[in-house]
């Protein structure tokens, strides 16, 4: 897959077969118009082009509401659609005289002229142009006009209930990983580079991985201890030889299990919200190593001990929790 960070890098294609949309979490009801999409495009010997926008759009029409954050970065959206089969992948700055150009112009400038529109497959609600006024009938009759053709994907159900990336945030922020994998198709993940801590879980016989999340725009999962897999970089540094050691590949093929805590740290009165991750079968030193994190089932909420004997006693039960979850997996 190709990746363009502008529209001027894209070179004008003969058959271009495209969708839009900011596709944040790409989603079932997103995987289907991908999937209809690189089928379209091998069916008309034409090439797959996704067109979507960074920053979220709301983020620049409503700078001063900064709670919406994003179920994946950019690159995690790249990675996920390079693995849908996308020919081509073109990552739009939006900014507010993009946002307000007049539908006809978006439609001529952008999908014809740029990019060479010839089927353009959109959901059943898409909105484009300033104040959001362009919708699918503006589409149908630019493409009468311009020889391109539009087609519509209705919303796709799971459980009853229409997905949307709405409806997986809110999941994800009320802990309820389960639902949102439902909804995704995959397990929701974390990307971090491994920091130091202040060592606490050594003494109680718990260490954790302290992860630091780089854009913060991404979307963190409400407070709480969850079963996670764990995958890491292609190198990691024993604590006794201090020697790099080369995994079989980029990331491990065989994840290690774990439990990841998501909370400010009550029992010790922590003053920061923390994401950690205690990697079971694992003591390997990993300090500025790039991991990620498969979020995979909720255990419970985070809640205030009486010491840390308290917290041993729990996080013990904890981790008999997660072992079972695997084993039940298995």
């Amino acid at each position: 897959m190709k990746i363009y960070h502008n529209l001027s890098d894209f070179k004008k294609l003969d058959n271009a077969i495209v969708t839009i949309g900011t596709f944040d979490g790409v989603h079932f009801g997103h995987q289907k118009i991908i999937k209809q999409l690189v089928e379209k495009a091998k069916a008309d010997n034409g090439e797959s082009v996704i067109l979507t926008f960074f920053p979220h759009p709301r983020m620049i029409i409503d700078p001063e509401n900064q709670e919406l954050k994003m179920i994946n970065t950019i690159n995690e959206k790249a990675e996920i659609l390079k693995g849908l089969g996308v020919d081509h992948l073109i990552i739009t700055p939006f900014t507010r005289d993009f946002s307000n150009q007049l539908p006809e112009d978006y439609i001529k400038n952008t999908l014809v002229n740029n990019i060479g529109t010839k089927h353009i497959i959109i959901g059943y609600d898409h909105r484009f142009g300033k104040d959001r006024s362009g919708n699918l009938s503006d589409l149908k009759a630019a493409g009468l006009h311009y020889g391109f053709s539009v087609e519509e994907i209705m919303e796709q159900d799971i459980h009853d209930v229409a997905v949307s990336s709405t409806k997986i945030r809110q999941a994800l922020l009320a802990g309820d990983v389960s639902l949102a994998n439902d909804y995704l198709g995959y397990p929701f993940s974390i990307f971090g580079r491994v920091i130091k801590g202040d060592k606490i879980g050594r003494t109680i016989g718990f260490p954790t991985a302290n992860i630091f999340i780089e854009e913060t725009y991404k979307l963190i999962p409400g407070d709480g201890i969850y079963a996670v897999t764990v995958e890491m970089d292609s190198e990691v540094r024993s604590p006794e030889s201090g020697i790099l050691n080369p995994l079989p590949s980029t990331l491990n093929p065989q994840p290690y299990k774990g439990m990841a805590y998501i909370g400010q740290r009550p029992t010790i009165n922590g003053m920061t919200r923390n994401i950690e991750v205690n990697i079971f079968d694992f003591n390997q030193e990993i300090y500025g190593q790039d991991i990620k994190m498969n979020f995979l089932k909720f255990l419970r909420h985070d809640v205030k001990f009486t010491g840390l004997e308290a917290l041993t006693v729990q996080l013990q039960k904890d981790k008999e929790a997660t072992l079972a979850y695997f084993e039940f997996l298995s």
